[in-house]
C-alpha cells in the first residue's frame, strides 16, 4: 500500500478525461455522500447507499444499485490506496434522467478536534434533506465567515432558529440531553451514526428547536461531519463552555461504531 497523493477521479468506473470530467460535472446538478475510508472500510456504509439512492430517486427518478457504487469506489481505490477520504458525486448526464457516478479519492482526513468557532450567517439550504452539489450560497457564507476567523458558519432560519452548519450538523447540551436541532437539515450520516449509539446508551439524545438567543443557555456544542466531531467554543460573541469529559464520551461512542468492509 502507498499513500495517496493528490486527487484520483473516476466517472462510472473508469479513468476519465478532463472532457469527460467536464462534461459530466459542469450542470452542477446532482447529490453526494462523503465519507472516511480506514483500512477499506467505512464507518455506516449502509447509511451512505441509502442516502445515495433516495436523492437518486428524488433528482433522477430511478434507484441507483449500491453494489454498483461499491464497485465503483474499489476500482478508484486500487489494491495501493486502504485510508482515504472519498465523495461519490451522481450528476445528471442528459436531460432525459440520465446520471452518472463520479468517485473522487483524497487523502485521508480527521477532524482536530480542537474546539471550533461559528457565525451565524441568515440562510438555509434548498432541499436541506439532500446532500447536494453546487450550492453557492452555502460555501459562499463558508468563505465569508472563514475572512473574519471563524471555523464554520451556522446556518440559521426566521427569528434565529437553528438548523446546521454549512458542513456540519451541530448538537447541543443542556446539562441532562443531547438536543439536535429541529429545523430543515441534512441528517449526516455521522449524525445519524451517533443517534443510534446514543439511543442504546444512558445519554438521552432527542431534537428540538433552537433559536440564537438561546444558545448562551446550554452547557456544550459539538459539530459532526464525516471528519469526526470537535466541540464548539463560540458562536457569534456567545462563549460556549467545552466539556471535555463529554467531548470525550461522544468521541467513544463514536469510535465503537462498525466500520463495514466496501
Amino acid at each position: 500500500m502507498r499513500d495517496l497523493v493528490g486527487v484520483r477521479v473516476e466517472v462510472d468506473g473508469r479513468a476519465t478525461t478532463v472532457e469527460r470530467l467536464h462534461a459530466v460535472a459542469v450542470g452542477g446538478y446532482g447529490h453526494f455522500t462523503a465519507m472516511q475510508v480506514r483500512g477499506g472500510r467505512v464507518r455506516g456504509l449502509a447509511d451512505h447507499l441509502r442516502r445515495l439512492d433516495a436523492a437518486n430517486r428524488e433528482l433522477f427518478g430511478s434507484a441507483l444499485d449500491g453494489e454498483l457504487v461499491r464497485r465503483h469506489i474499489r476500482h478508484a481505490l486500487a489494491d495501493d490506496v486502504l485510508d482515504a477520504s472519498v465523495r461519490v458525486h451522481v450528476f445528471a448526464a442528459d436531460e432525459g434522467g440520465a446520471f452518472t457516478v463520479l468517485v473522487s479519492v483524497r487523502p485521508p482526513g480527521d477532524m482536530s478536534g480542537a474546539p471550533q468557532a461559528l457565525r451565524s450567517v441568515p440562510y438555509l439550504r434548498t432541499a436541506p434533506h439532500i446532500k447536494r452539489v453546487g450550492d453557492f450560497g452555502q460555501a459562499h457564507h463558508r468563505r465569508l465567515v472563514a475572512g473574519e476567523g471563524f471555523d464554520e458558519a451556522l446556518l440559521t432560519g426566521p427569528d434565529g432558529v437553528v438548523a446546521e452548519g454549512a458542513i456540519t450538523n451541530i448538537v447541543f447540551h443542556d446539562g441532562t440531553s443531547l438536543i439536535w436541532p429541529d429545523a430543515p437539515v441534512l441528517e449526516g450520516i455521522t449524525m445519524q451514526l451517533l443517534e443510534r449509539a446514543l439511543s442504546a446508551g444512558p445519554l438521552p439524545s432527542r431534537r428540538g428547536p433552537i433559536r440564537l438567543s438561546e444558545v448562551g443557555s446550554f452547557r456544550a456544542a459539538f459539530v459532526t461531519n464525516s471528519r469526526g466531531i470537535a466541540p464548539v467554543r463560540l458562536i457569534d460573541d456567545v462563549s460556549i463552555p467545552v466539556d471535555t469529559a463529554l467531548a470525550a464520551t461522544l468521541g467513544e461512542l463514536y469510535a465503537s461504531v462498525a466500520w463495514d468492509r466496501i
